[in-house]
């Protein structure tokens, strides 16, 4: 891929490269540019609403909901109850230090593709220092099942020990999702521990350096990318859970940067923050395999959630020019006792 930084915005634009790209890289398609702009386009939150008990509420209207945007109230175009097709990307981490039981991955993904609905559509990517498209979106469970199967550890050069998450995870965003409408959501299966974006600690770590027109990728640009293409992610960590970071800690802290002085001095790894940061942005869940469930329950649970969603779609009606994160939120007014999990922001680029 060739990324190149806007100097007077900011924005790194993407363009797919012409020649020499492999037939199986997230990359390999028609068109030969891709900006990662958004404007004044729709906008989809997809949405659960939950009872108290954790059982969802189905029976939902779009006039049944609020929805604000930095807390002006806005007009939803469209709505689905978790009756449109969903689109659902399978990215597997195949570097050696992550995948201790091929097996039981495998067996996990079929789980997930018996669990969606007939016409959910399913694409599968697996990564090391590379990305590789083995599957574009198909409702073909043949083909997903051939796909699944050729996810390997060992593939590409003995060399390549690396774990590109975030790259995989740009490259998906914008190649694998461009231009699709309704339920849109990345199962990521991965340690969290990324090779490529160098980071750390440091706030500045994650976002682009100041002055550098290298085109250089860098976390925030793969939040935005996510973000302004709505795709939801459900992350399953390999490692443990940081025993800080219960559900009710990510709940106090979904409106702020979770990499920070506090989380370190809790002795959460900086990886697994970044981690659940790019969840914090994106929306959806993270999951620690090596909890009580398994890898085929976790994706059982995912499936479900999926099944019942709400999506509401609209387009903004202040501040629509203006580049930057907007503020999301979601209410049910008429309902008591109830709560709506949905993503709580995303991304304008703005105009160039």
């Amino acid at each position: 891929m060739e990324l190149r930084r806007d100097a007077r915005s900011g924005e790194l634009q993407y363009r797919r490269k012409a020649t020499g790209t492999k037939d199986e890289t997230a990359g390999a398609e028609d068109d030969n540019r891709a900006t990662l702009r958004v404007g004044v386009n729709l906008v989809e939150v997809n949405c659960m609403v939950l009872r108290a008990d954790g059982t969802p509420v189905r029976d939902l209207r779009r006039e049944d909901f609020r929805l604000l945007e930095d807390g002006v109230p806005q007009i939803a175009e469209h709505f689905d109850a978790s009756s449109e097709a969903a689109s659902v990307a399978l990215v597997m981490d195949a570097s050696p230090s992550v995948l201790r039981d091929i097996g039981e991955m495998k067996a996990a993904a079929r789980t997930l593709a018996r669990e969606l609905d007939d016409q959910d559509e399913v694409a599968v990517v697996s990564f090391d220092t590379d990305a590789y498209l083995l599957l574009s979106f198909s409702s073909d469970r043949a083909a997903l099942e051939k796909a699944i199967e050729r996810v390997n550890v060992a593939r590409g050069p003995t060399s390549k020990r690396g774990s590109n998450i975030y790259e995989a995870m740009y490259l998906v965003a914008q190649e694998l999702f461009r231009g699709r409408k309704g339920r849109k959501a990345i199962v990521l299966l991965t340690d969290g521990q990324d090779s490529g974006l160098g980071l750390d600690w440091s706030a500045e770590s994650a976002q682009p350096r100041v002055g550098d027109a290298s085109g250089r990728l860098t976390f925030e640009d793969v939040t935005r990318a996510l973000a302004s293409a709505g795709v939801e992610v459900e992350a399953v960590s390999t490692r443990p859970r940081p025993k800080a970071m219960t559900d009710e800690w990510l709940a106090e802290h979904r409106s702020e940067m979770l990499v920070a002085t506090k989380a370190r001095e809790l002795e959460m790894p900086h990886y697994t923050l970044y981690l659940a940061e790019l969840v914090r942005r994106a929306g959806g869940q993270i999951y620690f395999l090596r909890e009580l469930e398994t890898l085929s329950a976790i994706y059982r649970r995912i499936a479900e959630n999926l099944r019942v969603q709400y999506t509401l779609g609209y387009y903004p009606s202040a501040k629509t020019g203006k580049r930057g994160w907007r503020m999301l939120q979601v209410e049910v007014p008429g309902r008591t006792g109830v709560h709506v999990v949905h993503r709580v922001t995303y991304y304008v680029a703005g105009t160039p």
